[in-house]
């Protein structure tokens, strides 16, 4: 039998060794300032583990980013969403640095993006610079920090990739960030997993009663059970600087005071990150969207940051007897808390039933499901959900409902329409949409070929043919018909469509194509006139602007510029 005390040594052993494998003088602060975090690596996101540290900019733009290390330019990536104009760079040692949601790249940087985007006429782009063209030394400036693509506001994402671009917990590189906080723990759950299992005379899910105590630990009421269990934890970390919630960096637990769970957001790859939807209680989050980490595997769980486990993390409770089970969070600091959960074995002959949902639509792990109404069908490959279920399917004329989002989706299943009772003018202008909860329609991704139009998704829930006979909407922001602008450092237009959404742009000034970025989250298109691509003092600009089921609006105006 371990000892807390020699439990800890022996992860705190581990964990420094496992960081002097690492270089750690190698890789610098990106930024001129401290390091204050408003997201750690492997926190807990939307059907992903975030990949990288994101640095607060003290709520600005246009900080100064530098090279972390030297390199070289190894990839330009630019989208609309994601992480916006970013920048990769590949240094001799084998790793990769990541700089996200950029606002402008350096000009020597930013010259090789132009020429590429003037040349394919487009803003979104991926580049792949060969190794002595863009080389950059430790320090210098690469970008400026700012807020684009799936930013929710302004800060620098960061990353360290390994040699097979896994993305790696920068704090292992000797990266200074301060956290003297300890752990927030803010639910504690216990499952009946056995079919005859039960906790608290009850086969349901079971939130327990935290009580802290004088020494900073928590505890719970005692735990009656019996048959196999497991447990779950909402848990959040908060660094010196800030008020974010944050995720923690380790999680283990002791029965008895042997280790039975084990979990560490030191690395992962992108080809698992969805699997997160396994590590968490996904129907929880769904209807209470708070995650609940369990502390267990669950079957077809293939995510490689789990450590040691006893039995998947899975405890089974004997009648009689009685357990301690102690779950213990840290963070990458060390600063921890504690969780003991005293536990008696008793059966219980009053057992509140779970409900179980059993209708005509079962769907396998390994085999999927079809299903077919009149006029609309679903197709649920094999692989797409983690577990067999039963699925909640009902049709109507027009549309479909497809269980509820409370099961995660790892592939995408298929929702076909017959739509031969429109005219093609009508089809031109009808999409498969997603309803919200409040009713309103979302435009999911829309395949035509004749009679018959499909979507994939991998969310639940109820979808519908709608009909967008509305054209985008064109206007300017800081400019007017006419107007000489010969002070205006930008071009700048507002663009957007009420219903399906905007799936494409073009400019023109004088017939020449013009770059324009685009933010969607202020619905702006921008052009920087020190492009340097108008040489003329009356200026014909021409937007373009179509939405998702090809309603196109065209707008025209003239400005004069010296």
């Amino acid at each position: 039998m371990k000892s807390a005390t020699s439990l800890l040594f022996l992860v705190l052993f581990s964990t420094l060794q496992a960081q002097n494998n690492l270089p750690q003088d190698y890789f610098q602060n990106p930024l001129d300032i401290p390091i204050v975090l408003a997201g750690t690596f492997g926190e807990l996101r939307s059907n992903h583990f975030h990949s990288g540290l994101d640095i607060k900019t003290q709520q600005r733009e246009g900080l100064e980013v530098r090279a972390s290390a030297a390199g070289y330019v190894s990839r330009i990536n630019i989208q609309h969403y994601g992480y916006g104009k970013a920048l990769y760079i590949q240094h001799s040692n084998g790793y990769t640095t990541v700089y996200g949601h950029l606002q402008k790249l350096a000009p020597k940087i930013k010259e090789y993006l132009r020429k590429q985007q003037y040349a394919k006429e487009s803003y979104e782009i991926e580049l792949f610079p060969e190794a002595g063209e863009l080389a950059v030394e430790q320090g210098e400036l690469i970008a400026y920090s700012g807020n684009t693509g799936g930013s929710g506001g302004p800060h620098l994402h960061f990353e360290i990739r390994d040699g097979s671009q896994r993305p790696m917990n920068a704090q292992m590189f000797g990266l200074e960030v301060p956290d003297s906080r300890k752990p927030l723990i803010q639910g504690i759950f216990a499952y009946p997993l056995g079919d005859d299992a039960h906790v608290n005379n009850s086969q349901e899910r079971q939130k327990l009663n935290l009580i802290p105590l004088n020494d900073g630990t928590y505890t719970v009421n005692q735990v009656e059970a019996c048959g196999e269990i497991g447990f779950g934890i909402s848990t959040v970390d908060q660094l010196d600087g800030a008020y974010n919630h944050n995720g923690v960096y380790r999680i283990e637990a002791t029965l008895n005071g042997d280790l039975v769970f084990e979990i560490d957001f030191d690395k992962f790859s992108f080809a698992e990150t969805r699997h997160l939807n396994q590590l968490i209680d996904y129907e929880y989050y769904a209807n209470n969207r708070n995650r609940v980490q369990r502390l267990y595997r669950t079957p077809n769980n293939p995510l490689s940051i789990y450590g040691n486990l006893s039995s998947e993390g899975k405890l089974n409770v004997k009648d009689s007897l009685d357990y301690q089970y102690t779950i213990r969070v840290t963070d990458f600091k060390g600063n921890e808390k504690l969780v003991r959960i005293p536990i008696k074995g008793q059966i219980s002959d009053q057992i509140q039933k779970k409900e179980k949902l059993e209708t005509e639509y079962f769907a396998s792990n390994a085999k999927g499901l079809s299903a077919k109404g009149e006029k609309i069908d679903v197709y649920i490959p094999g692989g797409s959900l983690y577990d067999d279920a039963y699925l909640d399917i009902s049709f109507s004329e027009e549309a479909v409902k497809v269980h509820k989002d409370e099961i995660p989706l790892h592939k995408n299943f298929t929702i076909g329409f017959d739509v031969s009772n429109y005219s093609e003018e009508e089809k031109n202008k009808l999409f498969i949409a997603r309803i919200s909860d409040n009713g309103r329609p979302s435009y999911s991704t829309t395949y035509k070929k004749g009679n018959r139009f499909t979507t994939g998704t991998r969310t639940f829930g109820k979808y519908t043919l709608a009909r967008d006979t509305t054209a985008p909407r064109v206007s300017p922001v800081n400019f007017y018909d006419g107007q000489w602008i010969s002070g205006n450092e930008t071009l700048k237009v507002k663009i957007s469509d009420d219903l399906s959404g905007i799936d494409a742009f073009r400019a023109t000034v004088n017939g020449k194509f013009i770059l324009m970025e685009y933010e969607y989250k202020n619905n702006s298109l921008t052009h920087y006139f020190s492009d340097n691509v108008l040489t003329e003092t009356e200026n014909d600009l021409k937007v373009i602007v179509t939405d998702n089921v090809g309603n196109t609006t065209t707008y025209t105006s003239k400005f004069f510029r010296k």
